[in-house]
């Protein structure tokens, strides 16, 4: 038995609006219908190799061609600055822009006349001073094509540019090259299908142009008169080759709309998006010809040669950074500094404030005895390492690591080198050959943070750069990081969220609060005593901030906590208590413990080997504690599960804020 094919169906139209589409389709077809009903195909190949019909072609291929390069030239730039920059006036260009597009092409032939005529505002000049007639001449009828054409190459790029995030040009930025290198080697080709769904537009465009031109330029056999203009003519003396024409130029425009495929706004294709969004592979063995490490070349102002592991300058850094609140920051050099805080807290304004990449903030920035406060991105030798790498999609892993090295001027053979060798290191050496589309959001990762060491910056912002890796790869990069961060000569900001991470790879732990520093401490010290409960709780601890009163803690969830150290009444303070040392029972306990609360289980989750269980309750704030599988069975723990919670006075430690 035959199976039926499932259709997939979807919403029904209402009468109401059906028969109004179909008719307006049918108003759009009936015309085009009528050109192939009417057509002569006996007669078509005549009427086309005709010798005016050639003439006319090759004129029309010639104004259209060099119509669409004026367009470019012009409109790109004019694109960028609309997609990109703010400036007075900016609504006003845009409309300026569209305009052609509404304008009676006839208006616009006139308009050209006025300004580029013998008699108008521009031409007796361009005569007079360089012997240029535009009006009746073939450069008139390429000027009048551009003016109603170049329209949709700017729209289209406009859009392009517009969906192209800008983390890509900022970050090759950071890695040494130009705003103009930017532009050719990152902007152009991320948004080539934008572009080339423009250029189809315009060169379509200005090869059906027939209002402004005849209007401006005329309509002079060999000079001026264009496929579209000879249909005019041959309506008049020969309706059949004038049809014949007219499906020429149907079959070109239909040809164009085929191979664009309704891209007409430009959007960056899916690569652009970056790295595909899956979990990281196990950590990859390099290649088996992976040479080992060789000598590197340091970073903006070293001389060539140094060793990766070598120290040939020294960067300490100072940073006063104003504007979303005042922040100063000082590091020898050498120093990585792990930077926490909840979302909003500041931290991702702070790298951009140092790059010099955001209005919200200022860096007054000193990196050794050099002032690059007022340098741009590309010259501060600050590399930076964004959270999803933005890795450059049309380039492969190779060229993307190769990148910062060319930007800076070393030789494409000895930049490819190098880039191996930092690829190899981070174990995707084997990757070098792959797009950004074609390895894990893991592997990308670490190509991201390859390119970014290769160009040894004068100083590193690393953006959650472990973030996406499982936790045996994460524990590889780790190592080869710290390693490589024990000879780096500049300073290391790393945004983090996990607390193995700041501990590990820091020697300070600079937490934020709402652009304020709460704390600058050793990761032993923030460990033993956060002054945020945020960091706190990131360290797996409870954190309950409150009041100091003569009968302990007053909390500002509500409830007293007995603490063995009391402090001066009113001082705020933050009371942080281990989860291991909260004990559960099932009933009322005695004996020594000063804080005892009923509660309730409401989440019980896995931590390595043992449970972690979330209890809530109306005398104190949610609290977890931490106990074995075994002691959880004993006491019949289960989401609903009334029970008692206990701690010591002398098992919580608070500082005070």
């Amino acid at each position: 038995m035959r199976r039926l094919r499932s259709r997939t169906t979807g919403p029904r139209a209402p009468i109401a609006l059906a028969i109004p589409a179909l008719l307006a389709i049918a108003f759009l077809l009936l015309p085009l219908i009528g050109i192939l009903a009417r057509t002569s195909w006996g007669d078509l190949g005549t009427h086309l190799t005709s010798p005016e019909t050639t003439q006319a072609l090759k004129l029309s291929l010639l104004v259209s061609f060099w119509a669409l390069g004026l367009s470019l030239v012009l409109g790109v730039p004019l694109a960028w600055l609309l997609a990109r920059t703010e400036f007075p006036g900016k609504t006003f260009v845009r409309s300026l822009v569209l305009l052609p597009m509404v304008l009676p092409p006839t208006v616009g032939g006139v308009a050209l006349l006025l300004a580029f005529g013998r008699r108008g505002l521009l031409g007796p000049w361009l005569e007079d001073t360089f012997g240029i007639t535009l009006p009746f001449h073939t450069s008139g009828a390429v000027l009048a094509a551009t003016f109603v054409a170049m329209p949709f190459l700017v729209i289209s790029l406009e859009g392009a540019l517009g969906g192209l995030r800008p983390r890509y040009e900022e970050t090759a930025s950071s890695l040494g090259a130009s705003p103009v290198r930017v532009f050719f080697t990152v902007t152009l080709p991320m948004v080539a299908p934008g572009l080339a769904a423009g250029a189809a537009l315009t060169w379509a465009r200005a090869l059906g142009e027939f209002g402004a031109t005849i209007t401006f330029a005329g309509n002079l056999p060999g000079t001026t008169q264009t496929l579209p203009l000879q249909v005019y003519l041959l309506l008049q003396d020969n309706p059949e080759a004038a049809t014949s024409v007219s499906l020429l130029l149907l079959a070109i425009a239909m040809l164009v709309l085929i191979g664009l495929r309704g891209r007409w706004t430009g959007t960056p294709s899916a690569a652009t998006a970056g790295p595909r969004a899956q979990a990281d592979d196990p950590a990859a063995v390099p290649a088996p010809d992976a040479r080992p490490p060789a000598p590197e070349r340091a970073g903006p102002g070293a001389e060539t040669g140094t060793s990766a592991g070598t120290v040939q300058d020294s960067w300490p850094l100072h940073a006063e950074v104003t504007g979303f609140n005042q922040l100063t920051l000082d590091a020898d050099a050498g120093t990585t500094i792990a930077v926490v805080g909840p979302n909003g807290a500041g931290k991702t304004t702070l790298l951009r404030a140092l790059l010099g990449l955001t209005p919200r903030a200022h860096a007054a920035l000193r990196l050794g005895e050099m002032d690059v406060s007022t340098l741009p991105t590309h010259r501060r030798g600050v590399a930076w390492v964004p959270q999803d790498g933005a890795l450059f999609p049309h380039l492969s892993a190779l060229a993307n690591t190769a990148y910062g090295l060319r930007a800076q001027g070393v030789a494409r053979a000895e930049a490819r080198r190098r880039a191996q060798e930092w690829l190899d290191r981070l174990g995707v050496g084997h990757l070098a050959a792959r797009r950004p589309s074609q390895v894990s959001g893991g592997q990308a990762q670490r190509i991201a943070l390859a390119r970014a060491l290769a160009t040894r910056p004068r100083l590193l912002l690393l953006d959650e750069p472990l973030a996406a890796l499982d936790q045996t790869t994460r524990a590889h990069v780790r190592h080869t990081l710290r390693t490589h961060l024990d000879g780096f000569g500049g300073v290391c900001l790393i945004v983090t969220h996990d607390p193995v991470e700041a501990v590990s790879l820091a020697d300070r732990v600079l937490v934020l609060e709402d652009g304020r520093v709460l704390q600058d401490a050793p990761p032993g010290e923030v460990t033993r005593h956060p002054h945020s409960p945020w960091v706190a709780r990131m360290l797996g601890r409870n954190a309950w901030p409150g009041t100091a009163t003569a009968e302990g803690l007053r909390l500002d969830g509500g409830g007293l906590l007995v603490i063995a150290d009391p402090l001066p009444a009113g001082t705020a303070a933050l009371a942080v208590i281990a989860p291991e040392a909260v004990s559960v029972h099932r009933a009322e306990p005695g004996g020594s413990p000063r804080n005892i609360w009923a509660g309730t289980v409401r989440e019980i989750t896995t931590s390595g080997s043992r449970l972690r269980v979330l209890i809530t309750s109306s005398q104190a704030p949610d609290l977890v504690a931490e106990i074995t599988p075994q002691a959880a069975a004993e006491l019949g723990l289960a989401d609903g599960v009334p029970v008692w919670t206990s701690v010591k006075a002398t098992e919580t430690t608070v500082v005070a804020l």
